[in-house]
């Protein structure tokens, strides 16, 4: 049996610019940072039968390959060449449709575990790329990279995308002292809310590819802020950091209707009356979790997100990405 864990991420500058239609124009930047919230895949050989089963939030026994309904498991194990005789698990510590990246996680996990599966050795970097083309290429999904190489590299990651799709890793330069207080400055919310980030990419990714003037203005300058982050970030200035989440709230909030809604407004507005510089909702936007940059006391705000039935999820950075940790 192998088991593979696969963090989730917290975007902290740049989304949307990894979005194959704006980077083939522009170039993208993103930064984001793992954290201790994790995707677990379970991958077992059956010895007396070659169905094929999964579980997941259904439960699949097929025969073939082919009549697997789960998307990523099927186009996976497509991939890997395996038709038959296959059993996989999942679970994880959020919901999916949130905003943390579940669709990347549970992607790189499955590939890292069927890699050990098959004796297969790839660089983490060819690892993140495996399934971006699985889910870019061959499933023709609207999403972008930022998601599948912070659940293969994990930590504080800087992605800079060229227009022919290369992604350039870095490790942010972050003093120890800095990621502390950076830790104990960011607080997270569930909203209850979980969206198909699907139907909001999709948007986004068509603007992008029809050069609409707007969207492509706003991704400009959110690339712009996610730059001016990492800058702050790595300087120590984290209060700057707040400032510019604000900021990039504001832009990404014009790019689709489906951004934000009246509710999730006003606990943005809560927030910042509670001592938040900024924040966002994370990933696509529509739900799931709202992150808050709050250096002073965040008694009020966790209070307020209380009494309007949010519940905070404690988290921890976590430096490394995806990896097996049962292979028996």
């Amino acid at each position: 049996m192998i088991l593979t864990r696969t963090p989730f991420r917290i975007p902290l500058g740049g989304g949307g610019t990894d979005l194959p239609a704006f980077y083939k124009q522009h170039g993208g930047f993103l930064f984001s940072v793992a954290i201790d919230k994790y995707m677990y895949i379970t991958i077992n050989r059956p010895v007396v039968d070659s169905l094929i089963r999964l579980k997941y939030s259904r439960t699949e026994m097929v025969e073939n390959v082919t009549q697997v309904q789960h998307q990523l498991a099927r186009a996976a194990l497509e991939y890997y060449g395996i038709k038959d005789s296959i059993e996989i698990a999942s679970m994880a510590d959020v919901p999916e449709g949130t905003g943390m990246g579940s669709s990347g996680s549970y992607l790189v996990g499955l590939l890292k575990g069927l890699q050990a599966l098959t004796h297969k050795g790839l660089s983490v970097q060819e690892l993140a790329e495996e399934a971006c083309h699985i889910e870019i290429d061959l499933l023709h999904k609207p999403v972008g990279k930022q998601d599948q190489y912070l659940a293969a590299f994990g930590g504080f990651t800087i992605m800079n995308i060229d227009r022919n799709g290369r992604v350039e890793v870095s490790n942010a330069q972050i003093a120890p002292d800095t990621i502390e207080k950076l830790q104990n400055r960011l607080v997270i919310f569930y909203t209850g809310i979980s969206r198909d980030a699907m139907n909001i990419l999709g948007e986004q990714s068509t603007a992008a590819e029809n050069k609409q003037s707007d969207v492509t203005q706003s991704l400009l300058k959110i690339k712009e802020i996610g730059i001016e982050i990492k800058n702050a970030i790595e300087k120590g200035e984290l209060d700057d950091f707040g400032r510019l989440m604000d900021d990039h709230w504001q832009i990404k909030k014009t790019m689709s209707t489906k951004m934000s809604d009246p509710k999730i407004d006003k606990l943005y507005a809560l927030a910042k009356e509670h001592g938040a510089l900024g924040g966002k909702i994370m990933g696509a936007g529509g739900g799931g979790f709202l992150v808050f940059y709050c250096p002073g006391d965040k008694n009020g705000i966790r209070n307020a997100m209380k009494q309007n039935g949010l519940v905070e999820m404690p988290f921890r950075f976590e430096e490394e990405g995806s990896k097996v940790i049962v292979n028996f």
